[in-house]
């Protein structure tokens, strides 16, 4: 049976958890210093949520949303634009041996916490909420 490259048992290392924590404390402050030479990028408030890392560290996917939601499609390919920098900049900044190479998606979980919110307020859902307690 083929493993998948980045599920390698029922989860993720401390190793990967660690190095992903990281690797998002020091993309968050890069980006919200405006470490880049990118005016675009530098203009707009970007979130990291989570950045998750293969098992071999190699390749490190950072969930991002522009702040307010605007513009996602844009955030995604000024990040894609500035890859290189950015790699550079968590490889000098983390001390890590080798940098991962960086990979962008938008952070969906805002949207499914608000999803579960309203679900949690349809009147239907309270009731049955309301009966357990």
């Amino acid at each position: 049976m083929a493993k998948n490259k980045f599920h390698d048992g029922p989860g993720p290392s401390q190793r990967q958890l660690r190095v992903g924590e990281l690797i998002r404390r020091t993309l968050s402050e890069v980006l919200a210093r405006g470490d880049v030479h990118d005016p675009d990028l530098n203009r707009m408030s970007i979130t990291v949520g989570e950045v998750r890392t293969s098992p071999d560290l190699k390749i490190a996917t950072a969930y991002v949303l522009p702040l307010g939601g605007k513009g996602q499609e844009d955030v995604l390919k000024l990040l894609a634009r500035n890859k290189g920098e950015l790699r550079r900049a968590v490889g000098k900044k983390t001390g890590l041996k080798y940098a991962p190479d960086l990979r962008f998606q938008l952070d969906q979980t805002f949207d499914q916490m608000d999803d579960t919110r309203r679900m949690l307020n349809q009147d239907h859902v309270r009731q049955d909420i309301d009966t357990d307690e």
